[in-house]
């Protein structure tokens, strides 16, 4: 979801929401299977690995060069890390040495769309076109034919793939043979990731709006006018949706009635989407990561970065992962937004990609090629 300079794609896993105080299942190794993680709130409530304690301690595990920038969010299933790249490919990495299982050239284009996994098989977009590949061997399963650019991140539910396009349209797909269920033509460019709550799926627009549609069949059910354009994918929490706008608010809508809650003005456009844990909404803008209360808005914190943060936090375990434009990837205590730990990656190798946190690593991509993986010493 993503044109040029936009990182708002998916990475959901296993369950669909978890309210502040409920303990989620939790299995020994906890994948981080799309943008949003499932929980489409971008947090990791299973990471007990890494805390505010020990993340000081993160330094490099492994980096892998692909030929072009990496400005997907990577995913990670199964001990493998899935991540998109310009230089045409997607790739598969061994999520604890790094090693390239495969590499798929079959979109022929810059893949600026995060990959989800599902079903044994990893679903993502690039131009025109949104792909299945088969998880374990990158062979191609199907492609679908949209009428626009896809940035948008795919997200996977029910043997249904919802993405956006650059054509206005919201699709849904089917994920075994790509088949169209349906469509929703938006006024312009869809370049949000879809968030699907409870048979709704939330999305942005470059029209302006956001939107609230019937899952299984693509009725509108609501839509919200931002003063602006919304590149930033929803996180959905507890009966609200937050999203930003390039009118410089995050907004805090009721995802039954689509009315507003509440908004919070930051000093820049908000591409960034938010991360919402423990009743905390976390997210960038401008030159900052901001903390604001999820039932008021109310602002808890903010921390400076050294450029601006196009970056969509995650959250796991008492710390908020992010990068910034001043190539550095962060390590922030959701608590106070004191930093705990950060990672130079070098001049020029600025951090639009999003993190994920799973199973005691973090993983990102930059402009400069690379992948990182970061883990305790």
């Amino acid at each position: 979801m993503k044109p040029i300079r936009i990182l708002v794609l998916i990475l959901c896993v296993g369950f669909v929401s978890v309210a502040w105080g409920q303990k989620p299942t939790c299995k020994a190794h906890t994948p981080w299977t799309e943008f949003h993680r499932h929980n489409m709130q971008r947090w990791n409530p299973c990471e007990k690995v890494l805390n505010v304690h020990n993340v000081g301690n993160l330094s490099l595990k492994w980096s892998y060069k692909t030929g072009n920038s990496v400005q997907t969010s990577p995913a990670v299933a199964n001990g493998v890390v899935y991540v998109g790249s310009d230089d045409s490919k997607v790739y598969a990495l061994n999520a604890s040495t790094g090693t390239k299982l495969w590499g798929n050239g079959a979109t022929g284009s810059a893949v600026d769309s995060s990959p989800a996994v599902a079903n044994e098989a990893i679903y993502v977009a690039s131009i025109f076109f949104v792909y299945a590949l088969n998880a374990k061997t990158g062979a191609l399963l199907w492609t679908y034919a949209t009428g626009g650019v896809v940035y948008s991140s795919p997200a996977v539910a029910n043997g249904v793939v919802y993405v956006g396009s650059g054509d206005h349209n919201v699709y849904a797909l089917n994920a075994k043979t790509g088949a169209l269920l349906w469509s929703y033509a938006t006024g312009d460019a869809v370049n949000s990731s879809p968030a699907l709550v409870n048979g709704v799926v939330y999305v942005g627009s470059d029209d302006h709006n956001a939107y609230a549609l019937n899952a299984k069949t693509g009725a509108k059910l609501w839509s919200y006018a931002t003063g602006d354009v919304v590149n930033s994918s929803p996180a959905v929490a507890n009966g609200v949706v937050y999203i930003g706008s390039r009118d410089g608010n995050v907004y805090a809508l009721n995802a039954d009635a689509g009315t507003l809650l509440w908004s919070y003005a930051t000093g820049g456009f908000v591409d960034s989407s938010p991360a919402v844990a423990n009743g905390v909404v976390y997210f960038g803008s401008d030159q900052n990561v901001y903390a604001v209360k999820a039932s008021t808005g109310a602002k808890l914190w903010g921390y400076a970065t050294g450029a601006f943060v196009y970056s969509s936090p995650a959250v796991a375990n008492g710390v908020v992962y992010v990068g910034s434009d001043d190539n550095n990837v962060y390590a922030l205590n959701a608590s106070t937004g004191d930093k705990l730990w950060s990672y130079y990656t070098g001049s020029g190798k600025a951090l639009d990609s999003s993190p994920a946190v799973a199973n005691g690593m973090v993983y990102i991509g930059s402009w400069q090629s690379t992948v990182y993986a970061f883990g305790l010493k």
